[in-house]
């Protein structure tokens, strides 16, 4: 049986972050699934999520393709597969070629694991719908009462 992995802040759940879990379950028979602390998501992505951690990790532990949960502390993919050995990480095609998972991927075929790219969905983002509610907010006082 193939163990997948996959990560995310999963922050203003969203179309694009089921997609992955669908298409991860597909190529798996179990898929684990590191929801990123407040504290990490702070640390790399400079911002504090708009939904708490236990919060995103009670929606991602609802998705009928999720197995299992587990905090994502450190972004070392390394050390995740080395302590949840799994086959397969699923991330997002954005992520080819960058420096961080090219590096993993040598490292990953030494442990016999695979790191497979699945689509990502451009049409939405967390960033792009946290945009969309600051400026929503900005505007909120000019909204003409006969136009709510």
């Amino acid at each position: 049986m193939i163990k997948g992995y996959t990560t995310g802040a999963f922050d203003l759940f969203h179309i694009g972050h089921l997609n992955i879990l669908r298409r991860a379950k597909e190529m798996c028979g179990y898929l684990i699934v590191g929801v990123s602390t407040d504290e990490l998501v702070r640390e790399y992505k400079g911002k504090t999520p708009v939904i708490p951690y236990e919060e995103r990790r009670a929606i991602v532990e609802a998705i009928k393709y999720v197995d299992e949960v587990v905090p994502q502390e450190t972004r070392d993919k390394v050390e995740a597969l080395e302590k949840l050995r799994f086959n397969s990480m699923f991330v997002g095609d954005d992520w080819k070629g960058s420096p961080l998972f090219e590096d993993t991927e040598k490292i990953f075929k030494k442990y016999g694991a695979d790191i497979i790219y699945l689509p990502y969905t451009k049409e939405t983002s967390s960033t792009l719908i946290r945009r969309v509610l600051q400026e929503a907010a900005k505007n909120i006082g000019n909204i003409p009462a006969d136009g709510i």
